[in-house]
């Protein structure tokens, strides 16, 4: 009788040091995947590794700010760097070799990280940031606070630009676009109802306010309204709100992270930044960002629009 204890005692001992192994090892799995996408890089790190050689720092402001002050050894790039020329309309990402031949003007090696910051709640940032997952460059942050947080401690700036050596960037030959959405995709999303989020200002979205590059005012039809600008500290330091707000604002427009969520704004920018914080902040597991957004879609008579409102704002 007492080995058949004892042996039940061990059963146990041995099933509960198995099922505390478990948790443990899930955690530790949470904590890699938590590691593997933090692409926020704060003041503290960056004042630590800027003046590496392997470190490139990108301005993403308009040059008339960078002439005026900058993040020494910054570089400097604009919107209309990553766009592709192409198109009748404006906005849409530039292509693979664009992207290469702007990286290898500005001295930039493939195995350089990259920090990127703007002064904009890391909403030009974000767009740079999506365009280089599309084509799987991953060794990129975006920096935290940006200039201002940067000289709140005592960072160097300058107002000249850096003397650059051109190199050869390379990106992967097949790219994944693992966020991207085309205007036929966005198509099919609006057909099969997939979660729609339009991401810009309230005018916007009823049609009241026509931005410039579009043809139309209005929304895509099914679309769910929330500003990107929401899960900023806008009129403070702009930095991220904590994720808890975060969580707060989105769980109640999704119900699960595993949701297919397609977001759009005026040319792909402020949504880039959404999806930026939904896939890289939050979680959220299947979430893409449609490219041309409303300034293409509004170029084609036959797709579906939505209005609330008769258009009286044009700019």
């Amino acid at each position: 009788m007492t080995w058949r204890i004892s042996l039940v005692i061990l059963i146990l001992v041995f099933t509960s040091c198995k099922e505390e192994k478990t948790v443990t090892e899930e955690a530790n799995e949470q904590d890699i995947v938590n590691a593997e996408i933090n692409y926020l890089i704060e003041v503290d790190e960056l004042l630590k590794i800027s003046k590496e050689p392997n470190i490139k720092i990108l301005d993403f402001r308009k040059a008339e700010f960078y002439k005026k002050e900058h993040i020494e050894r910054a570089l400097n790039i604009w919107r209309t760097d990553i766009e592709d020329t192409s198109y009748p309309y404006k906005g849409i990402m530039a292509g693979k070799e664009q992207m290469e031949t702007l990286f290898s003007n500005l001295g930039i090696d493939t195995s350089d990280t990259i920090i990127i910051y703007d002064d904009n709640g890391l909403c030009d940032s974000s767009r740079l940031w999506w365009i280089l997952q599309n084509y799987d460059f991953t060794n990129v942050k975006l920096f935290h606070g940006g200039i201002s947080a940067w000289k709140a401690n005592n960072g160097d700036v300058s107002t000249e630009a850096p003397t650059v050596k051109k190199t050869s960037f390379k990106l992967t030959e097949t790219p994944s676009m693992k966020y991207y959405v085309s205007k036929e995709e966005m198509l099919e999303a609006v057909t099969n109802k997939t979660l729609i989020l339009d991401t810009r200002t309230d005018d916007e979205f009823t049609g009241k306010r026509q931005k410039k590059g579009s043809e139309k005012g209005g929304r895509i039809p099914n679309s769910i309204l929330i500003d990107w600008s929401v899960t900023v500290d806008y009129h403070g330091d702009k930095k991220m709100k904590p994720i808890s707000d975060l969580e707060y604002i989105y769980s109640e427009l999704v119900d699960s992270k595993n949701d297919a969520i397609i977001a759009y704004c005026h040319s792909g920018v402020r949504s880039a930044h959404t999806t930026f914080v939904l896939t890289q902040l939050l979680g959220y597991k299947n979430v893409k960002n449609y490219d041309g957004s409303w300034t293409e879609w509004s170029q084609f008579n036959d797709l579906q629009i939505e209005q609330d409102s008769i258009t009286t704002i044009f700019k």
